[in-house]
C-alpha cells in the first residue's frame, strides 16, 4: 500500500515536468535533474496527502463518537426508534392530544 501512493506521486512529478517543457515547446528530457527533482517533490506530496486524509478520518470518527455521546446523554429518556410512518402518527397523536 506505501509504494503505491509514492508511484503516483512520482509520475505526477514527472508528468508535470514534462508538460512544463512541452508548454515551452523544449525537449521533454532537457533537464534530467529536473525531472528527478519533480519525482521527489510529487511523491512527497502524494504521501503526505494521504497521511492527512488518514488523520482526517481518524479525527472525524472521533468526533462523531463525542457528537453520538453526547446526543446519548442529553436526550436519555427520549426513544425514537420506530419505523417511518409510526413515529410520525405517534408524534402526531402526542401533538394533538396535547393542544386540546
Amino acid at each position: 500500500m506505501p509504494a503505491t501512493p509514492t508511484i503516483i506521486g512520482a509520475l505526477l512529478g514527472l508528468g508535470t515536468q514534462m508538460y512544463s517543457n512541452a508548454l515551452r515547446k523544449l525537449p521533454y528530457m532537457r533537464h534530467p535533474w529536473e525531472h528527478l527533482l519533480g519525482m521527489g517533490l510529487g511523491a512527497v506530496f502524494v504521501n503526505q496527502l494521504v497521511k492527512f486524509d488518514e488523520k482526517l478520518k481518524e479525527d472525524l470518527d472521533k468526533m462523531l463518537e463525542r457528537a453520538r455521546l453526547a446526543n446519548e446523554q442529553r436526550y436519555i429518556g427520549t426513544v425514537l426508534t420506530c419505523p417511518g410512518m409510526l413515529c410520525l402518527q405517534i408524534h402526531f397523536a402526542i401533538v394533538a392530544g396535547s393542544s386540546r
